[in-house]
C-alpha cells in the first residue's frame, strides 16, 4: 500500500491519499484515518468525507485565527502525527444491513444479458451477489450511493458503452468489480440486477442517508409480490 500523502484540495481543504487502487486494504486504512481525525477533533476542521483510496480534509481557516496558506500548514502539522502507524483496526465496522432485492425482469433489466455473457445461470447470479457481507467503502456520485466492497470476481462486469439518462431510485447495479444502489432517479452505466423498496436518501432525515462509510450489507432476494408490499406507502 502506498505510504499517504497530502496535497492541497483548494483553499479550504486537503486530502490525504493511499493511492489509487480500489482495494479493500486500502479502504480499511482511508476509513481508520477518518476515523483517527474525528477522533481527534481539531480546531478548524469541518467535514471528513473518506472515499475508496483517499481522506477529504474540510477546513476553516479563520477558525484557527490563521489566513490560507498559514491555515494550510497548521493543519498539515496536526494532521502529519495522525498518518504515523495508522492501524487499520482503528476502521471499526458499522451498523448492519439487509437490503431486499427484487432481481432480474423488470427490476433488472440487465441481469439476463449479463447471465449470457458470464456464462452463468440467473439464480447462481443471484446467489452470487447475495452470498458476500459488502463494506460500504464510500458514499459518493449521488447523496446516498453506496459504493460496495466485495463483490464476487466472477461477477465483475463493464459499465454500459451508452448509461441510461434514468436508472430507477433503489436499483442495484454492478460497474466493474463494485456493486452498488442507486438512491434515486438519475442517469447511470451501471449494470442493473435488480432493486430494493428502502429508501437511502431522506434529506428531513437524521442521518439523511441510510448507510455511511464502514457499514456493512447482505443482500437478501425476495420476488416482485414482496418488493410491492414493501414499497407501498
Amino acid at each position: 500500500m502506498t505510504d499517504p500523502a497530502i496535497r492541497s484540495l483548494g483553499d479550504r481543504a486537503l486530502l490525504i491519499e493511499f493511492g489509487e487502487r480500489i482495494d479493500p486494504a486500502v479502504n480499511a486504512a482511508a476509513l481508520a484515518l477518518a476515523a483517527r481525525i474525528r477522533a481527534a477533533a481539531i480546531p478548524a476542521i469541518v467535514d471528513i468525507v473518506p472515499a475508496n483510496a483517499s481522506v477529504a480534509v474540510h477546513y476553516d481557516p479563520s477558525a484557527c485565527d490563521r489566513e490560507a496558506p498559514r491555515a494550510e500548514a497548521w493543519l498539515r502539522e496536526r494532521l502529519a502525527p495522525l498518518l504515523e502507524s495508522l492501524d487499520v483496526r482503528g476502521a471499526a465496522s458499522g451498523r448492519e444491513h439487509n437490503v431486499p432485492v427484487c432481481y432480474g425482469g423488470e427490476h433488472g433489466p440487465d441481469l439476463a444479458a449479463m447471465a449470457t455473457h458470464l456464462g452463468l445461470a440467473t439464480d447462481e447470479i443471484i446467489a452470487r451477489h447475495c452470498a458476500p457481507c459488502y463494506r460500504v467503502a464510500m458514499i459518493g456520485f449521488r447523496p446516498g450511493f453506496p459504493y460496495l466492497l466485495g463483490l464476487d470476481p466472477v461477477l465483475a462486469m463493464p459499465r454500459l458503452a451508452t448509461p441510461r439518462t434514468r436508472v430507477p431510485a433503489g436499483s442495484v447495479g454492478i460497474g466493474g468489480a463494485q456493486t452498488g444502489i442507486y438512491p434515486d432517479a438519475a442517469p447511470g452505466g451501471w449494470r442493473l440486477i435488480g432493486r430494493t423498496p428502502l429508501r437511502l436518501f431522506d434529506p428531513c432525515a437524521d442521518p439523511p442517508a441510510r448507510f455511511a462509510p464502514g457499514d456493512l450489507v447482505r443482500f437478501v432476494a425476495i420476488d416482485a409480490d414482496r418488493f410491492a408490499a414493501l414499497e407501498a406507502p
